[in-house]
């Protein structure tokens, strides 16, 4: 494998690692420390992808450098325009 290949599989690899983290949490509700992984995956995997200049890999590694604190704002925003009522009670 030569070192283009091996920069890429790794790129995506942290990418799809980052992403997995943080399921735990948005989709099954269960409080997983997991998530502060993407800290540490996620600079890996904008390296990786800035070596073999992927500017996709790229930004989509950053935002998941950046998924907590936009998922935070997210929440935030939610819960404004929703008054704090908790509209997913069946959940």
């Amino acid at each position: 494998m030569d070192k283009e290949n091996f920069f890429k599989v790794l790129a995506i690899f942290s990418l799809i690692l980052s992403v997995s983290v943080w399921i735990p949490n948005i989709i099954f509700h269960v409080a997983s420390p997991f998530w502060l992984i993407t800290f540490i995956l996620a600079p890996v995997g904008i390296l990786a992808a800035a070596l073999i200049k992927n500017y996709w890999l790229i930004v989509s590694n950053t935002l998941m450098l950046f998924s907590f604190f936009i998922l935070m704002f997210t929440g935030y925003i939610v819960n404004y325009i929703t008054d704090g009522k908790h509209y997913l009670q069946s959940f």
